[in-house]
């Protein structure tokens, strides 16, 4: 499922960020189809940077619950492979057998710091992340889509370096190629597209340049748009306003009206079906 969303030539597709079940479950009830396991996300939601603070086995747990929730296609944002080419397929078969449906790797050196903090961005070799991919790819084959995230535009080395990059990890194995920008447009991001003709699917993350239009890349051929980090920043604010309300006003009954009711958290969470299940399967004396 998860490859033809990306790899569709008919129409772009977009995933949506989930950094744990329930937002994995949200996120399915809007109507996507798939959904990213965002590395900066989860990160938050365990109380670390998004400097792989985080443990690899974090990660693969949290993704676990994620594809048990909701049964949609997960790509996963596996940062930089957490190391070398072995550590990066031991990353991948685990994420594999948690029922993963895809990872996305990124050139950047471990252990790797936020695209948009800093500017300090080392890359990787090509020649060695090309064989970080091609070690992912021997591992799980057809098993998991791989996608190839060049920071390149990230790390300021220009369009020729992204290119040249895309063209080697494609070489390599890779089903899609990532481009991602912090730019405020999408100039970069539309540029690199005209530039590599669709030699392989582009997949973009308009986290900065969120006010281009999705038809701009529709146009431009782009396959999939990841919406990356929006259920986590939604929760933060959220919280934080019912928190401040609460503990400002000493009491619930002002928020009340404007957080959701407990039937539908059972609702969500498919309370009805546990209580089905109940009279088929719990014979009490």
């Amino acid at each position: 499922m998860l490859r033809d969303e990306i790899c569709s030539t008919s129409d772009v597709s977009f995933l949506m960020e989930a950094h744990d079940a329930l937002s994995g479950a949200i996120a399915k009830r809007a109507g996507f189809k798939g959904l990213w396991a965002s590395g900066l996300s989860i990160a938050s939601s365990l109380g670390y940077r998004d400097a792989n603070e985080a443990s690899w086995t974090q990660l693969v747990d949290v993704v676990e619950r994620i594809v048990d929730s909701t049964e949609l296609p997960v790509l996963v944002d596996g940062d930089g492979g957490f190391g070398n080419f072995n550590n990066a397929r031991l990353l991948a078969r685990k994420l594999h057998q948690r029922g993963a449906a895809g990872i996305a790797l990124e050139d950047s050196c471990f252990p790797k710091m936020n695209s948009f903090v800093g500017d300090r961005h080392s890359l990787a070799d090509i020649d060695e992340f090309s064989g970080r991919l091609r070690a992912v790819k021997d591992t799980v084959a057809h098993d998991l889509v791989l996608v190839a995230r060049i920071e390149a535009l990230i790390a300021g080395y220009g369009m020729e370096e992204a290119i040249l990059r895309a063209s080697a990890y494609a070489a390599a194995g890779a089903d899609a190629i990532l481009i991602h920008s912090r730019k405020s447009t999408a100039e970069e991001i539309l540029s690199f597209a005209s530039a590599w003709h669709n030699c392989l699917p582009v997949v973009i993350v308009p986290t900065k340049y969120y006010r281009t239009p999705v038809s701009a890349y529709r146009d431009a051929g782009i396959s999939t748009v990841i919406w990356a980090n929006h259920s986590m920043r939604a929760a933060i604010a959220a919280m934080r306003h019912v928190c401040d309300r609460i503990a400002s006003e000493e009491g619930v009954a002002g928020v009340e009206p404007n957080i959701a009711t407990l039937d539908e958290v059972f609702e969500l969470l498919r309370y009805d079906e546990l209580a089905h299940a109940e009279a088929r399967y719990l014979h009490l004396p």
